[in-house]
């Protein structure tokens, strides 16, 4: 491991790229110092705050790459913009070694090529919390891959951590309370206030000191190959285009007593409010939240003074987009009949099966009583779906048990002989 576990050391900025005019955001604001006296830009003063660098060149990227060349750990995270954007993209790229943190602006930094034997190496650890959603949009945005992965969220589920998000975890085995009310913010606003770049630098900050403390609780504990099992499988997400959705609108809450008419106009202002929101790049439920939406359809009004009159609709949407609405509405009112929505029937439930049920229920409580002698909850130890599949094959051996669809070994290892006493007696 290179360096050590201590404080990480102050260090000195890249110098800034001296052009910005391809960038489709605004350069750095003016921001006021502490103390009031003096205005100093963010990209400009010293980023004493989180101790870390703010990256958003190339150049800065190729710098921070040969750093980074020898270092056999890294801490990393993403910032996205779900919440806020219409399409969610990495806006932040976060790395932390044991000794220096920098902040990747990815919407100025688009070729992240230069970390790519930084995350391709598997002897290269690079620690994440909860990575599987941001290595997925790492691989969309970035063709990234990462190897030599350990995810703490992970770690603490097979220490039996029963709440094993990042600020209760590092609170735990690190003693340091994270700051939380940055959770939601928009991170594609442009330019960043420095306090959303310094709590974004925490997020990596502790990485590698957390992934210490819990390698050894695991070590400690025999389970290090059952997680590095779980980081193994992990490191193979990749991001999966999702299907077109034509009916997405049919699950919305609410809408199960929508007659075929209602249907019609909840598809009509659902398709209006994507638009709406695409062209405006923000989330969809900015626009019109979701029990405004249904309660659209559901009413169907015909006017302006109607369509105020909508809990939850905002007033500006009714002046800048009412007429478009009525209109959207209006095209439903005009369908022929056999036009009109059908909310499609689901596959009917097979015939109760009392022996199938039966055994369900002895490997449910097998799991349960074997996660309480493991300390560990009993979803994570085998999700109910993996203890249907084991009571509809019922395997005879282990051998058999760890060939079915998604059984990890590390469960077979834990829990195989009490399933299979379950299943058999």
């Amino acid at each position: 491991m290179a360096g050590s576990a201590g404080g990480a050391a102050e260090v000195a900025k890249p110098t800034r790229h001296a052009s910005r005019a391809a960038s489709p955001y605004p350069g750095p604001h003016i921001l006021t110092t502490a103390t009031g006296a003096t205005q100093t830009s963010w990209h400009e003063r010293s980023t004493r705050v989180g101790e870390m660098e703010y990256i958003d060149t190339q150049a800065q990227l190729v710098e921070v790459a040969e750093r980074l060349a020898d270092a056999r750990l890294v801490g990393a995270d993403t910032e996205a913009a779900g919440y806020h954007r219409y399409v969610d993209r990495v806006c932040l790229l976060q790395l932390s070694t044991r000794s220096e943190t920098f902040v990747i602006d990815t919407l100025e930094v688009h070729d992240l090529r230069p970390l790519a034997p930084i995350f391709g190496d598997p002897q290269v650890e690079v620690v994440f919390h909860d990575g599987d959603y941001d290595l997925r949009l790492l691989n969309r945005d970035f063709g990234a891959v990462v190897r030599g992965l350990f995810d703490t969220k992970i770690a603490a589920q097979f220490l039996g951590e029963r709440t094993p998000g990042l600020a209760a975890v590092v609170e735990k085995y690190l003693g340091i309370q994270l700051e939380k009310k940055y959770q939601r913010a928009d991170w594609a606003q442009r330019p960043l206030p420095p306090e959303l770049v310094a709590y974004a630098a925490e997020d990596t900050k502790y990485l590698p000191a957390l992934r210490d403390r819990l390698r050894a609780e695991l070590e400690a504990r025999g389970r290090l190959s059952w997680a590095e099992e779980e980081f193994r499988i992990e490191e193979q997400v990749r991001w999966t285009p999702p299907a077109p959705e034509q009916e997405a609108y049919l699950r919305l809450k609410g809408t199960r007593d929508l007659t075929p008419r209602q249907l019609a106009a909840l598809r009509e202002v659902y398709q209006w409010r994507e638009e709406v929101a695409r062209a405006r790049d923000v989330a969809t439920f900015r626009v019109v939240p979701n029990d405004a939406l249904v309660e659209l359809a559901r009413r169907m009004p015909s006017s302006l003074g109607a369509l105020a009159g909508i809990p939850g609709l905002p007033r500006w949407l009714v002046g800048q987009h009412g007429r478009e609405i009525l209109e959207a509405i209006e095209r439903a009112r005009k369908l022929p009949a056999e036009a009109l929505p059908v909310r499609p029937r689901g596959p009917g439930r097979p015939p109760p099966d009392p022996e199938f049920f039966a055994a369900v229920e002895r490997l449910r409580a097998a799991r349960d009583a074997a996660a309480t002698r493991l300390e560990l909850d009993p979803g994570f130890l085998m999700p109910r779906f993996q203890l249907e599949e084991v009571a509809r094959r019922r395997p005879r051996t282990r051998e058999e048990l760890a060939a079915l669809p998604g059984i990890r070994q590390w469960r077979v290892e834990a829990i195989g002989d009490e399933l299979l006493a379950a299943l058999w007696g």
